[in-house]
């Protein structure tokens, strides 16, 4: 009850919040991922045991730094989520700048989208969704607060005709969205855990992920388009990458990696902004130890 109550209350605020210039939200941004940093020590060891796996060869004091940028991008990333979700289309608009290869997500015939999990996954969302005439479906995780949850599936469907399918509806729903002419919005580079995922090498480490890129490129017969979202002093850059000519393959595993070394160079484009807050290696190879 106390949590519906604080949950509201936050709401509440976001509507506010989408009011304010946004080099004013993004000072509050930067105040907000300073606090966490110092205060949410656990959610701290888990950024900096991620970028030691993954930048063995930065100095220490470097990727200290990056582990407390991750935490501002973070924060902004979630209150820029008042004006995406409460604000005018036209300042959406405004601050979303979608660029690229638009004819590949334009162009008929099964698409999907690989939309790696960036701090701005949900203003890429927003950007599509707003300009992109085809409707777009996209793979959603319940969350436990059931205040919170409505929200951010309102959020999520707000502009054009975005369709949510939650994780445990199957596959059978998604490949009939996507014959049908919606864009999937995949975001695949999670750890769901062992049922779920193969290990695939990611920074030269056995990650657990998810082939679902492969499974529903291939099944669909889509072809695969990658999305890049690049937090900007001015909002979000929405990049389209060109689609992938030699992907999906009969090989799901070989897919996956593939899938794990091209990501890796969207993050090394802007390690900062990349959700490095998730347990990325919390499910380890048989016989070896935990990294948290």
């Amino acid at each position: 009850m106390l949590g519906a109550a604080f949950s509201r209350l936050g709401i509440a605020a976001m509507h506010v919040m989408a009011w304010l210039p946004l080099a004013w939200l993004r000072l509050l941004g930067a105040a907000l991922g300073y606090a966490l940093h110092a205060l949410a020590w656990s959610r701290r060891h888990v950024v900096r045991t991620n970028l030691a796996l993954c930048f063995p060869g930065l100095p220490e004091k470097e990727r200290r730094q990056m582990a407390r940028q991750v935490f501002v991008h973070f924060a902004c990333a979630w209150l820029d989520r008042s004006w995406l979700w409460h604000g005018s289309e036209a300042r959406a608009l405004a601050r979303l700048q979608l660029t690229g290869e638009l004819q590949a997500l334009q162009a008929a015939g099964p698409v999907v989208i690989f939309a790696p999990h960036f701090v701005g996954l949900d203003a890429g969302w927003t950007a599509l969704t707003l300009g992109l005439p085809r409707a777009l479906a996209t793979i959603y995780t319940d969350q436990s607060n059931k205040v919170l949850d409505a929200w951010i599936l309102r959020g999520r469907q707000r502009f054009g005709r975005g369709k949510l399918f939650g994780r445990g509806a199957g596959v059978r729903p998604v490949l009939e969205s996507i014959r049908q002419g919606d864009a999937l919005y995949l975001l695949p580079d999670m750890n769901f855990g062992p049922e779920e995922s193969i290990f695939v090498p990611f920074y030269g480490l056995p990650a657990a992920t998810v082939p679902s890129l492969s499974r529903f490129a291939r099944l669909a017969r889509a072809r695969v388009v990658p999305v890049v979202t690049r937090m900007t002093p001015g909002g979000y850059q929405v990049q389209v990458l060109p689609a992938w000519t030699d992907f999906p393959t009969a090989n799901a595993a070989a897919d996956t990696a593939l899938m794990n070394h091209r990501l890796q160079g969207y993050i090394n484009a802007m390690p900062a902004q990349y959700y490095w807050v998730h347990k990325r290696f919390k499910t380890r190879p048989a016989g070896q130890p935990t990294v948290y």
